[in-house]
């Protein structure tokens, strides 16, 4: 069947034909829903008579859209036409792989940088219990900015919950068949034990990664003769030329991580692509001259949160002197695991004798604590200290902490009791209520701290004299070491993320733009600040260390796998760094149940909005630790797999669950409906909203929007938004917000649950009226849900687990506990972030981040 041009294929519209093959004939088309443009593979009508082709077209489909990596193909649907199947993809610009290789080997680092992104969606499929069977340079494409994808899951199998055996073949080359004694893959690229028939895992993937590197890095294949038995039995029982004998420049690291991917015996390969690419980040950087104008340093790329889960075992091994060779001049850095318990570290620093090292965490599911440790030993000592964390350890060897530490609805943000205590020993003087961050002055005797005070985030040095005062909090602030200035990060509602600096005068400078904030330290000369972050301008999952100066010039200490958190520097130049692994997971109850279910889909996954029913979460996934391509997805609390609904910030479900509330991808003061079945995206018109949306729902009446605008200086204010094109208008005054999560409608939607000043909930009516406060809630108490009836609210406090969900009667402010929630695994999770109830209270979703890391020592950064 060949498609004309204009032709439509279901919804999408035929611009042409872009090629063909053996499964199906490929067209571009056009999606007038999402007004993009995508890729469609057919099966002709024709082969789809046949059983065996027919199954791993499907088969294809299928593993392929249970994958969300940025290095692989992106499937968006599946559909038949005249009898034919078709599964809709994204379209790339660019070439494969294969045309990449007809100009000759690839120079190591670029082959070492193509490696890295193969591995990472090999790890992704193969997390998912998916091997793709057929990798070869004809199935990696090469998009014009130098993204890897991994294309054709046609011949992938499912190793989670595979059918029994079916009809067998004796077909030499690759078939359709999953079951033992079938050939399947492309030869040169197969491994021994596909060859002989046996089946294939993750480990058969890594062979024919290997036999690819090794052409990339040779400019020949690695197994490769006149005719097809000769090439089955030179992988069978011949190993390729040395690399060191094509490419003089190919390290002997490199050379061993090849032979080491195309052992014959799989037991003696790489166990897990995962570890593939930790170790190609770890030779990143050494395998060539580094890029004019960038030091000399590593090249790497930060491994998914699975690896992360590993990072104690392999940072121990490979990161001592292994991790990254900086130059012949100035040896590699080296690395030392500290700490060797499950948990969370908090702040870690330096003592004044530069050898006993200071540190708060939560081990295990115990409560936060101070403990001391030192570089030669392996133990770590509580300091005696409960409920209480590290805030700065002073020259003169006095510690300041934070007492009866209180974490709010987001696991990150902590404010307690600020008191200094001797680190010989001793009890602790309290100082100040409220304080979220305080450091030593440089000498010793005053305090800087950052805390709200009447609404405003304020950065006093020391106590009581305001440097800085902003409606926005800053974070991670440091004295320098000459007690001149405090640098600190800030960020706005919009996700702009600066460094700057106050200093004395009260004079604020804004040093430099960043995209996330992973904590910072003054240099050792105090001629910079070093700060940890997501790597400028690479893809998700590259991290580093950077240094900028107080004139902006910025410039690279160190990549480093992971999400390094920046603890400490000490005046010799060593390092203290937290290791960290993140991961959301959403559980779910529904109406009649008792237990929760992990609705968890990747790594990022969080609710977003629950039916009035319960049967259906909005379910927002940010795979891969965030990025630019956040996808929404619709699931059944039964827990099938969800629906994938497009891209974008998900703020909630119409009442009809036909629409999703979302931010346009990468524009985040602007909205769009998104259809959850059949129809086009709607722009919302906002018109008389600010920039700067942080939050929006529906009305009861689907016909009304209630939106928060949070401009970047300023108060936040919400709107009503009608949809029909009528005047939207502020129902608030400046300063009110919406509750952090949940629906604060009432089932009229007369009323609107706010929050106001002091985090003190308020009912406010939709028509004009005053605000009141809500009877029987105390500060920091939002309300979440109404009761079907409107009698009644469902208020959450954020803290750390057990969380509680009260109901509380509007009338009389009695309140009753509704639930009480609590993950069956605690360490790490500081803090349920979002609970999404019906209005019987009888479905539940929720979300919480296991916050795991290690404490690092790390010398030789310069």
């Amino acid at each position: 069947m060949t498609l004309a041009s204009g032709s439509k294929l279901g919804p999408y519209e035929i611009v042409g034909q872009i090629g063909a093959g053996g499964m199906g004939e490929v067209y571009r088309a056009k999606d007038p829903r999402l007004g993009r443009d995508v890729a469609i593979k057919v099966l002709p009508a024709s082969f789809s008579q046949d059983a065996d082709r027919l199954r791993r077209f499907e088969q294809e489909a299928k593993a392929a859209g249970l994958l969300n990596h940025p290095n692989i193909t992106i499937v968006y649907d599946i559909g038949s036409h005249d009898g034919a199947p078709y599964v809709v993809q994204e379209l790339l610009e660019g070439e494969t792989l294969r045309s990449e290789l007809a100009s000759g080997r690839f120079a190591p680092r670029k082959a070492i940088d193509c490696g890295i992104q193969i591995a990472h969606g090999l790890a992704a499929a193969h997390d998912k219990g998916i091997v793709h069977r057929d990798l070869k340079p004809e199935n990696v494409f090469v998009t014009k900015d130098g993204r890897l994808k991994i294309l054709d899951f046609g011949l992938a199998k499912l190793t989670q919950g595979e059918a029994g055996s079916g009809p067998q073949t004796n077909m030499p080359t690759a078939t359709a068949g999953t079951e033992p004694g079938v050939v399947m893959g492309t030869l040169g690229y197969m491994s021994p034990e596909q060859i002989k028939g046996k089946p294939a895992d993750a480990r058969s993937d890594i062979f024919a990664f290997g036999a690819i590197l090794y052409e990339m890095l040779a400019g020949r294949r690695a197994f490769h003769a006149d005719s097809a038995g000769e090439t089955m039995a030179a992988i069978l029982k011949e190993d390729p030329p040395d690399l060191s004998i094509t490419n003089q420049s190919i390290s002997p690291g490199l050379e061993r991580i090849v032979h080491h991917c195309i052992e014959k015996n799989p037991e003696r390969r790489f166990h897990s692509a995962h570890d593939l690419a930790f170790d190609l980040e770890a030779l990143s950087g050494t395998s060539g001259t580094p890029a004019s104008g960038a030091p000399p340093g590593l090249r790497t790329r930060r491994p998914s949160s699975l690896l992360l889960a590993a990072l104690p075992a392999l940072l121990a091994g490979l990161l001592i002197g292994a991790l990254a060779t900086r130059s012949s001049r100035t040896g590699p850095p080296t690395f030392q695991r500290l700490t060797f318990r499950r948990g969370t570290i908090w702040t870690a620093r330096f003592a004044p004798d530069g050898q006993t090292i200071v540190y708060g965490a939560a081990w295990e599911q115990n409560p936060l604590d101070v403990f001391l440790t030192r570089a030669e030993s392996p133990e770590s000592r509580p300091f005696g200290l409960k409920d209480a964390s590290l805030f700065g350890v002073s020259p003169t060897g006095e510690l300041a902490v934070m007492l009866g530490a209180r974490t709010a609805w987001r696991g990150y943000e902590r404010s307690g009791t600020l008191a200094r205590i001797p680190l010989a020993g001793g009890s602790p003087h309290a100082l100040l209520d409220d304080v979220r961050y305080a450091d030593w002055g440089s000498d010793g005797k005053e305090l800087m701290v950052e805390r709200r005070v009447s609404g405003k985030h304020r950065i006093e040095l020391p106590i009581g004299t305001v440097l800085y005062e902003s409606s926005i909090r800053m974070e991670s602030p440091r004295v320098s070491r000459d007690g001149k200035r405090v640098a600190f990060f800030q960020g706005d509602a919009l996700g702009d993320i600066a460094i700057r600096v106050v200093d004395r005068a009260g004079k604020v400078v804004t040093i430099q733009h960043i995209a996330d904030w992973w904590n910072l330290a003054w240099s050792p000369d105090g001629s910079e600040i070093w700060y940890s972050a997501p790597e400028p301008g690479s893809a998700p999952g590259i991290a580093s260390f950077q240094a900028v100066s107080l004139a902006g010039k910025r410039r690279l200490l160190l990549r480093i796998p992971g999400t390094p958190e920046l603890q400490d520097v000490a005046p010799d130049g060593r390092v203290l760094f937290g290791q960290t692994h993140l991961r959301w997971q959403t559980d779910g109850i529904a109406p009649g149940e008792t237990a929760p279910r992990e609705l968890t889909w990747l790594d990022g996954s969080t609710v977003r909005d629950i039916t009035p029913d319960g049967k259906f979460i909005l379910m927002q996934e940010d795979a891969e630790g965030g990025g630019p391509n956040q996808s929404i997805y619709l699931r059944s609390m039964g827990g099938e797999p969800p629906t994938l609904i497009g891209e974008g910030i998900a703020h909630a479900l119409s009442p009809d669950g036909k629409w999703v509330l979302a931010n346009v991808p990468g524009q985040l003061g602007k909205l769009i409906l998104l259809p959850t079945g059949p129809g086009s995206p709607r722009p919302v018109d906002l018109a008389g909203v600010p920039a700067g949306v942080a939050a929006g729902l529906f009305f009861p009446d689907g016909k009304r929007l209630l939106v928060e605008s949070h401009p970047s200086e300023g108060p936040s204010r919400v709107y009503v938004v009608p949809l029909d094109g009528e005047k939207t208008r502020p129902i608030a005054p400046a300063g009110f917000a919406m509750p952090p999560f949940g629906n604060p409608v009432s089932p009229s939607g007369d009323r609107v649950a706010l929050v106001g000043a002091g985090e003190v909930s308020y009912l406010v009516p939709t028509d004009g009226g005053a605000p009141a406060p809500i009877a029987g809630l105390e500060p920091g108490e939002f309300p979440i849900q109404w009761s079907g009836d409107a009698g009644f609210v469902y208020v959450h406090r954020g803290g750390a687990p057990p969380a509680r969900v009260w109901r509380v009667e509007l009338a009389t402010g009695r309140r009753e506990l509704l639930r009480e929630i609590s993950p069956a695994d605690r360490a790490g999770v500081f803090s349920i972030e979002r609970i999404f109830l019906t209005p019987d209270g009888r479905g539940i979703a929720y979300c919480y981040r296991h916050n795991l890391s290690d404490l690092y020592l790390v010398r030789g950064l310069k």
